[in-house]
């Protein structure tokens, strides 16, 4: 069941990726999900290597020790639609949009936890997962925000130049 569970997962995240992928901020969400690829898998590999969570059930167990799929496909597809639907938000409601994903995850990361064997809580728990998801949405949305500004400072100076 583990197994399909994962083949169901890769192939939702991979046919959602032509439609969050299009529109004029495509080099933007690149990067997002580049970038949530890179610390979502940074910190699974410490967490992983510090034995408080494991991935018994995973894609290439002789090559890698975290679920790649979660890491560097889901995760970071996450990231991206959270962007695009809190991109002109205010802290309040990007502080709320941020439970609307972390709670959920959370909560459906415990039921995982207890009902399947894709990963084995040892020193972790759901307010670790939430902790964790919030961190790093954070962590995204900062970036995403000194995109915007440095968007700003390159227009400015592009318009002064003429």
């Amino acid at each position: 069941m583990e197994k399909k569970l994962l083949k169901l997962l890769l192939a939702l995240c991979t046919g959602s990726i032509p439609f969050l992928f299009k529109g004029p901020k495509m080099r933007e969400n690149l990067l997002i999900f580049f970038a949530k690829g890179v610390i979502a898998t940074l910190i699974d590999a410490y967490v992983v290597g510090k034995q408080k969570l494991e991935y018994p059930i995973r894609p290439f167990p002789k090559i890698f020790k975290t679920n790649i799929i979660y890491d560097m496909l889901f995760f970071p597809l996450l990231s991206v639609i959270w962007v695009k639907i809190s991109y002109n938000d205010h802290f309040g409601k990007i502080l709320l949009k941020s439970l609307i994903f972390s709670i959920p995850m959370s909560i459906g990361q415990w039921f995982m936890e207890k009902n399947t064997g894709l990963f084995k809580w040892k020193k972790w728990s759901a307010l670790h997962t939430f902790a964790s998801v919030n961190l790093t949405l954070f962590m995204i949305r900062g970036l995403v925000g000194l995109i915007k500004i440095m968007d700003k400072f390159k227009d400015k100076q592009y318009i002064n130049e003429y």
